[in-house]
């Protein structure tokens, strides 16, 4: 059993648990990150979040010719050990929040910790069919406001008939040649002012009782989706370059189940204006907590905010 007890724990890598790191370890707290890695259900998982599947990002500030995710994700772990942090490249696989120091068991490793940052993420939904995981970066993407500028003057396709597919579709729509809804039912689940957005628009269509079947293209890239309707059974080829996946993300949270307060969709709850959950000791930053913006600069900078949060607690605690 490990003796050694750590000021700060970050369970979790990407954008917000690097720069909790770089923030705690400016703050001489010595941290120690758990940046995750390949699991039995996603072997092809690895340490740095959404961006370590993004090719170019253009909207981060100071990359004004843009960056690869994993080049920037790359620089953040760098700019964290630089400052000291201690990186295991492992999942934590049991946690026990019910009294302090928190216990963390790691694959390999494990520790005590006085407080605990959590950045475990959240996970695109995708469609699984044929030619979705080919053609990602490639015209097939989780995110309009991250890759919708790559699109300008083209078709497009937006899956999905909740809120997030409206607005995903409204804000292509400013960008794009068509936009092309494809919903598995005959109505919308989307709240009736995002539903009139889209449906008023004239650059959105919809194609009803429909699903995706296949994602087809060529070395270049996406050139159309199969789509199927429900109803008929019947099959046609829709020309698009690109593909929007909008049927909501899943958040990292199992292995804080029962322990930590969620919010329906699974998102750890954190006091309003802070990183703080339910257990005092322990924060939450990034897109485990945030269904809402997702982006990475929102993650970095609730990062920030809980790198201080535990700064601040362990001063109250007298430590």
């Amino acid at each position: 059993m490990a003796e050694k007890i750590n000021k700060v724990t970050i369970i979790g890598s990407g954008p917000a648990g690097y720069t909790a790191a770089i923030y705690a370890a400016r703050a001489n707290l010595q941290p120690v990150m758990f940046a995750g890695g390949p699991t039995l259900d996603d072997p092809q998982r690895v340490p740095g979040g959404q961006l370590m599947v993004t090719t170019d990002v253009e909207n981060y500030p100071g990359f004004p010719e843009a960056i690869t995710g994993p080049e920037m994700m790359e620089r953040f772990q760098k700019q964290a050990e630089r400052f000291g942090t201690v990186i295991h490249m492992e999942n934590v696989v049991k946690v026990d929040f019910s009294k302090r120091p928190f216990f963390i068991q790691g694959e390999s490793e494990s520790c005590y910790s006085e407080t605990v940052i959590i950045a475990t993420g959240a996970t695109a939904k995708w469609l699984g069919v044929k030619g979705e995981d080919s053609f990602k970066n490639r015209g097939v993407s989780a995110c309009a406001t991250c890759d919708g500028a790559f699109f300008k003057n083209q078709d497009v396709l937006v899956v999905g008939g909740g809120d997030t597919a409206m607005e995903e579709a409204t804000y292509l729509a400013k960008i794009v040649k068509s936009v092309t809804v494809v919903h598995r039912r005959d109505s919308l689940r989307a709240s009736k002012v995002m539903q009139e957005r889209a449906l008023k628009n004239p650059k959105i269509s919809f194609l009803w009782d429909s699903a995706i079947d296949e994602v087809v293209g060529d070395n270049k890239g996406m050139s159309g989706a199969v789509v199927r309707n429900l109803k008929t059974n019947d099959t046609k080829l829709v020309p698009v370059t690109g593909l929007f996946v909008a049927i909501g993300h899943t958040p990292n949270t199992g292995l804080f189940q029962g322990v930590l307060e969620t919010h329906q969709g699974g998102y750890l709850k954190t006091v309003p204006g802070s990183t703080r959950t339910n257990i005092p000791g322990v924060f939450a930053c990034g897109d485990v907590q945030d269904s809402y913006y997702r982006q990475a600069i929102t993650a970095a900078g609730t990062g920030c905010m809980a790198a201080i949060d535990a700064e601040r607690w362990l001063i109250e605690q007298g430590e």
